[in-house]
Order: C-alpha cells, then structure tokens, then sequence
C-alpha cells in the first residue's frame, strides 16, 4: 500500500469515523444476543429516540453558530404541558381546564410550537442584541421558562398534578403506525422525524440561511464583512430552533401519554452530546444532517441495547461519558491542526 492510499483510506475512516463507530456498536451488541438484530428492536429504538432527534436538530443550529443553547430541554417541557393540558379526554375526571371545549387538534399543537418559537426568539434577541454569550443567555431562560412551566402547572385545579387522559387523535401522533399492525409497520412519530430531518437539511445545503448560519460559525467577523447581517440571522436560527424544540415537546406528550412540569429534564445535554458525537463542532461552522441523526443513534443504540444485554445503567453513564470526551477531543485536535 502506498502513502497515497494509506492517506486516502485515513481520510475516509477519519470523514465517517461516526458511522464506523455506530457499526461496530451494534455489531458488538449482536454478537452478545442475536436477538438484538429483530425488526421490533430497531423500530423501538428509533421510537423512542425520534423526539430526540428532533431536539438534536435544533441544538444543532445552535452550535453550528459557536454557540450553545441550554433551554431546549425546559421548552420540550413546556410544549408538552401546553398541548397535554388542552388536548384531554373531555370525561377524563381530573381536566386541567374542566371547561374547555373539545379543540381542533391543530389549536394546542400549534400554540405549543409558537411558545417555542417564541423562547427561541428571546434567545436570539438576547444573544445578537446584547451580546451576552450564549451559555449565559439560554442558562437564564432555561431557568425561567422552567418556572413559567412550573406555576402553569401548579394551577388550580391541576395543582401540580401529572396531565393525562390524553385524547385518542393527539396521542394516536406518538403512538401510532403506517400501515396494518406488525413487525413492518412504520410510527408516525419516526416519519415526522425523518421529514424534518430532511427539512433541516434543505435549511442547512440549499437555503441563504443555512449559508450564513455556517458563515458565523466559522468567523463571526468575516461573516459581518461580508455583508451578512449577523444579529438578523442569529435570531432566525434561534426562532427556528426553538420551534423544533416545541415541535418534540408537543411529540413527547403525546409518545408518553401525558406531561408533568419535569419533561424534557437533562434533555438538553443528551442534544448536545449527540450533535458533538456526530460531528458537529464545539467551535462552530461545521456540522451535518446525517451525522447528528448517527449521533442520537449512537447514544439510542447504547441506553437500549447496553440495557437489552444487561449491562448496568452506571456503566452506561460511563461508557457515554468517554465517548463525549473522546468526541470533543477529537474535534478540538482537528480544530488546532487546521488553526
């Protein structure tokens, strides 16, 4: 083999090293109990990894930028209380609203998007007017909108109390299939992760946005020379991202059933691991569709198929722990080696 190869062949595993790793993981569970391989296991794992997804995606702009956004875990939660709380079974016993009539589905499932959309603005707004950094910006909504979520739901005559008794159409968006019931049949919720996988990836290859969006990212200050209008953008990435993040909320509700002020906890961390495992850089102006989705598929691959072949969930920590670090380090290497 000559150096030109062995330099091509580097290059190759270095460019899709994410996919290689995802691979090898799941091959590795397999060999440990072959069952793992079944169609049900797979549809499970990207049932319930499809809102995360989603929440990935998000962040994704958000670091895409060289940024970061701590608040996407705290508006899932509030997405899903808003659209559960409005979308109850009208002889459900405990009604967060015992007067409400029954509602367009669309109603509640678009007003928990727009509260979305409307976090990420403030984000935005912070972020581009004030220049507040945007660990700083997103930590001090991520605390508010928590608290805003927590007095809506602590009012009477709910009362802290969590919201079920979800109705059939919303909850049919989390738990329903394509197609007759099976082995084969494909969830709703997996569809509608997909399709707006492929809409962000129309956003980030083939729109202005998604161009500027890696402009800033990889130097804020020749994005601005050259006549990108930097606060503008940031607080359309951000408005974007926050609507993703109700989007997943309003999924969240209806996958589980119902809502409590605590959903989307920790959510957050789990984006931005996958988004760093998949590529994108902590350093901004890189990052790609496909490598976050191998990314929330990697972390979905270990929660479940670690568990599946009994393997003790403190070990599992530590296992997604190094893989983090290792991600990160990695990136910083190739962030160095290009400075």
């Amino acid at each position: 083999m000559n150096s030109a190869t062995g330099k091509k062949i580097t290059s190759v595993l270095s460019q899709n090293a994410i996919y290689f790793v995802l691979i090898v993981l799941i091959a590795g569970i397999a060999i440990k109990d072959p069952n793992f391989l079944s169609v049900n296991i797979l549809r499970d794992i990207l049932l319930q990894n499809s809102t995360k997804a989603i929440i990935a995606l998000g962040a994704a702009f958000i670091l895409i930028t060289g940024g970061t956004d701590l608040s996407s875990g705290r508006v899932v939660g509030l997405s899903a209380v808003i659209s559960a709380s409005m979308l109850q079974l009208s002889d459900y016993p405990r009604r967060f609203y015992p007067d409400l009539p029954q509602l367009n589905i669309a109603i509640p499932i678009l007003l928990a998007i727009l509260v979305g959309l409307v976090v990420g603005l403030l984000n935005g707004w912070i972020v581009a007017k004030f220049s507040v950094p945007p660990f700083i910006a997103t930590l001090g909504t991520m605390v508010i909108v928590y608290g805003v979520n927590s007095l809506y739901f602590d009012m009477k005559p709910n009362e802290s109390q969590p919201i079920g008794g979800l109705r059939d159409d919303f909850s049919h968006f989390g738990t329903g299939y394509f197609g007759p019931s099976g082995p084969y049949s494909i969830p709703y919720i997996v569809v509608i992760a997909i399709a707006v996988a492929g809409l962000v990836w129309l956003v980030f290859n083939k729109t202005r946005l998604g161009k500027n969006m890696y402009a800033i990212g990889g130097n804020v200050q020749a994005a601005a020379v050259s006549g990108i209008n930097v606060k503008r953008n940031l607080i359309y990435i951000y408005a974007i991202a926050g609507a993703l993040y109700g989007l997943a909320g309003v999924l969240e509700a209806a996958r589980t059933g119902g809502a409590t002020n605590n959903y989307g906890n920790m959510y957050e961390l789990d984006a931005i691991a996958a988004c760093v495992v998949g590529g994108v850089s902590t350093s901004g102006g890189i990052g790609t569709v496909p490598g976050v989705m191998a990314g929330v598929l990697i972390f979905g691959v270990i929660n479940y198929g670690l568990t599946f072949i009994g393997v003790s969930p403190y070990w599992q920590l530590i296992i997604k722990g190094l893989i983090i670090v290792a991600a990160v380090a990695f990136d910083i290497r190739k962030y160095v080696a290009k400075k």
